[in-house]
């Protein structure tokens, strides 16, 4: 089955520093609750990693261990989406895009005062993993062809 595991947006602070985290949502259903906590915070782990490495404007999928990240970097606002290796890297990418479209309508630039961890969108990450969790309908909504 195809599986979005989670989404995370974070404000690029340079390839030296460690990226604020500005909201994360995950799906941890399919672990035990024991490894819940262990796995959402590799998932922080690796989405930082990802997101220092990842330059403005650039896009990169990168695999960790049996998920894909799939990395958006748009002036300085990243997200972060993993998925099971069997959803289409173009819809992470489209869920990438959206979540920082939608994030930016609702914060505007209030994202770039930020200094440490916040919460601010967990709400909208929340409501997009579960919106995506099947890539049809986004694929539909973008117009892409699997």
């Amino acid at each position: 089955m195809v599986k979005l595991t989670a989404t995370m947006l974070l404000k690029f602070m340079g390839a030296d520093r460690d990226p604020v985290l500005l909201g994360s949502a995950t799906d941890l259903s399919s672990f035990g609750f024991f490894q819940r906590s262990t796995v959402r915070e590799m998932l922080i782990f690796v989405s930082r990693t990802v997101a220092r490495k990842t330059a403005i404007g650039a896009r990169q999928s990168v695999q960790h261990e049996e998920y894909l990240a799939h990395v958006y970097n748009r002036d300085g606002l990243v997200a972060v989406v993993f998925t099971d290796a069997t959803y289409p890297a173009r819809a992470g990418f489209c869920v990438a895009n959206q979540v920082i479209d939608d994030f930016t309508a609702q914060d505007g630039d209030s994202w770039r005062r930020n200094t440490s961890d916040v919460e601010t969108g967990n709400a909208l990450l929340e409501a997009a993993l579960q919106k995506y969790q099947v890539c049809q309908g986004l694929l539909a909504i973008r117009g892409v062809r699997p």
